[in-house]
């Protein structure tokens, strides 16, 4: 493993590298959208690679285990690939991790770009090897405009990339989306961990999850009812997780309303009961998770969060120099 406080970096990426695309976890709906993705890495200015099995299917997986793992290995294996993009998540990213080969992918060091199911990968990929992964839009997610400039300013640009929600008043007298809510005020510094809720708590108790001391804890989902949310916080605080992070975002909880009623807490009320009295530095509604503009943000990379003000910024390069 590599040593603590002590990140593994990618190599840079450029224009007119070759990128690979994997499918780790379901397979796409449509073939139609496995042709987008290549378009998509084509318009940002790569030459792309399909992996062997990436078109596969086995009900609600992109094939194999087999296979899908083996092309992860393979893609990293490659010197003429830069990267790694994700063409989709869903789910199955899970059952891959004991199949990757972490001692290949340490010496051949380079970016992995996806998110949701993802969340395994990066968990697995930080624990094991120390390498920096991005979490952000998968090769046939959105690549609006906001999530082309991201990726141009991070990976080609290599900036020194600051966090701040787009404001978005649309019609309304008064910003009401992209809006941040603070849960605690204050200022902290420590390596990005964390991911989609739902597949961060499922790697409990396995040699997967990164250690969370002192590390800044961010969080998205997708279509979970708030009680579902409390059950997975209250799995990440009986573990001692939520007790040694240094600073708490949590993103967009995407289709997790909680109904009509009064039969349900919401989720502004799970995040004050579980991450309020930890006194760290938290704040909610960060352009993080299953929406159409979101973050680019780099797993094990050092940052520094504002709480009060919604933001947080990198504080050291991502990339080897």
């Amino acid at each position: 493993m590599a040593a603590r406080g002590v990140p593994l970096l990618p190599a840079p990426l450029n224009p007119g590298d070759t990128v690979a695309l994997v499918s780790p976890s379901s397979p796409v709906d449509d073939s139609f959208n496995l042709q987008l993705a290549q378009e998509v890495m084509e318009a940002l200015g790569f030459k792309v690679k399909a992996g062997a099995h990436y078109a596969d299917r086995r009900g609600h997986l992109a094939g194999s285990d087999a296979g899908r793992a083996g092309d992860i290995n393979a893609a990293f294996a490659d010197r003429e690939v830069k990267a790694v993009i994700c063409v989709r998540g869903g789910s199955g990213a899970a059952r891959l991790l004991p199949l990757l080969d972490y001692d290949l992918i340490r010496a051949n060091p380079k970016v992995l770009l996806g998110y949701s199911d993802i969340t395994a990968l990066h968990n697995a990929i930080n624990a094991q090897t120390g390498l920096v992964t991005f979490h952000g839009p998968n090769g046939s997610g959105s690549w609006n405009s906001f999530n082309a400039d991201q990726f141009r300013r991070l990976f080609f640009e290599r900036e020194l990339m600051q966090y701040r929600n787009v404001a978005d008043r649309g019609d309304e007298l008064v910003q009401r989306r992209n809006r941040t809510v603070t849960i605690t005020g204050g200022t902290a510094q420590g390596e990005l961990v964390g991911g989609n809720l739902a597949v961060l708590t499922a790697l409990a108790g396995s040699p997967y999850l990164p250690d969370f001391s002192g590390k800044i804890l961010f969080l998205e989902d997708v279509s979970e009812a708030p009680y579902r949310v409390d059950r997975m916080l209250s799995t990440l605080k009986l573990m001692g997780a939520l007790d040694r992070i240094a600073g708490f975002i949590f993103g967009e909880c995407t289709d997790c309303d909680p109904g009509a009623g009064y039969g349900s807490l919401g989720l502004g009320q799970i995040l004050d009961d579980y991450i309020k009295p930890l006194g760290i530095p938290a704040y909610r509604g960060a352009m993080i998770g299953h929406i159409r503009q979101q973050f680019i943000v780099p797993v094990g990379g050092r940052v520094e969060l504002d709480a009060a003000a919604g933001s947080f910024r990198l504080l050291q390069p991502v990339f080897q120099q």
